[in-house]
């Protein structure tokens, strides 16, 4: 060692120097061990730091450290749940000061959910709580009545689209929000829209579940809401198959069945939700309807059919009729061709 520097450190500069090494090694020192650019830690609601500790070792180069630099900054008793960003190259004293902030936001984008339970069981893929608590909060009665909804109408509050939410979101404000993006989804023009067509906002959403199922592709929705609207006027049974084919799934509580045929024998279930026996539509949502079929009933295409059966020649479209005359030589057609194919069911 250079004679200056044995001087400079002679006696207790060493010492001095040995512990400015161990400060440094302890809050300023990069203590990461992992090769991508960021790791992503989840906490959990009820982890303490022991539980936080265990699962940030795997991405630190001294766990221990972190342990004694937590501690010195008071965050061993403080610690935060949520989902956080650990970005490579980051010291000990970094990472506390990342883990006391807010939680990063994630994105959830739910579409096309059957029900409630499809629902909470997708929110819990990527929020913390677990689909239970979801549906619990979901189905809440006193939440449900403050907010002008039933558990039959409940799903017609859930919009899809994109949502920003925090990993560790309680169930019940998850639902507040949902029901604030309702609202504000619902403005007067769209309110204004769907009272012209003599349906409220749920209604709307209700009917839309139905074009959604019926019409495959979002050019023809707007003609097969057309339809139903006209039935509605003239008080004419729905007669939508997607309505039957939800009342025999809620019948025997089985909604993962595929149904490719409705029978003659399926229109007589008893049920709400069977279009072919009453003149109204079904109390609820009979799944979550994209935006394109809701605005398709806010905004139908004027004609004056009253019928539409499957088109055998263009796959997911439809052949429409404003007479039952016509409207039975098409469905000719399509029996037929169901039964060249034997889709017996």
């Amino acid at each position: 060692m250079n004679s200056k520097i044995k001087i400079l450190l002679g006696g207790g500069g060493v010492l001095l120097f040995s512990l400015l090494l161990l400060f440094s090694a302890i809050f300023y020192w990069d203590n990461t061990s992992f090769e991508t650019d960021t790791a992503t830690i989840y906490v959990e609601s009820d982890w303490d730091f022991e539980s936080l500790q265990e699962a940030l070792a795997p991405h630190l180069k001294s766990s221990a450290l972190f342990a004694i630099a937590a501690k010195a900054k008071g965050y061993s008793s403080r610690v935060r749940s949520g989902k956080y960003e650990i970005t490579k190259g980051l010291s000990n004293n970094e990472i506390i000061n990342r883990l006391r902030l807010k939680s990063d936001p994630i994105t959830i984008t739910f579409n096309n959910q059957e029900r409630l339970e499809n629902l909470a069981g997708r929110l819990a893929q990527v929020l913390e709580p677990d689909s239970l608590s979801f549906l619990t909060a979901m189905n809440d009665a006193a939440f449900l009545k403050t907010k002008g909804f039933t558990t039959q109408t409940a799903l017609a509050m859930y919009l899809p689209n994109s949502y920003e939410f925090f990993w560790d979101v309680l169930p019940a404000t998850f639902c507040e929000r949902i029901y604030k993006e309702y609202q504000t989804f619902w403005n007067s023009t769209r309110r204004a829209q769907a009272n012209q067509q003599g349906l409220t906002p749920v209604e709307v959403i209700t009917l839309a579940s139905i074009v959604h199922k019926e019409a495959v592709h979002e050019d023809e929705r707007k003609v097969v809401a057309g339809v139903y609207l006209n039935r509605l006027r003239r008080r004419m049974k729905l007669q939508a198959d997607p309505t039957v084919i939800y009342a025999l799934k809620e019948r025997f509580q089985n909604f993962d069945t595929v149904f490719k045929r409705v029978l003659y024998k399926d229109l007589r279930i008893q049920s709400p939700y069977n279009t072919y026996r009453v003149k109204k539509l079904p109390p609820g949502p009979i799944a979550m309807p994209d935006i394109s079929a809701i605005e398709a009933v806010l905004s139908p295409q004027k004609h004056r059919y009253l019928y539409f059966v499957a088109n055998p020649d263009r796959p997911g479209y439809h052949l429409f009729a404003a007479t039952l005359r016509d409207h039975n030589r098409n469905k000719r057609k399509y029996v037929q061709w169901l039964n060249r194919k034997k889709l017996y069911r």
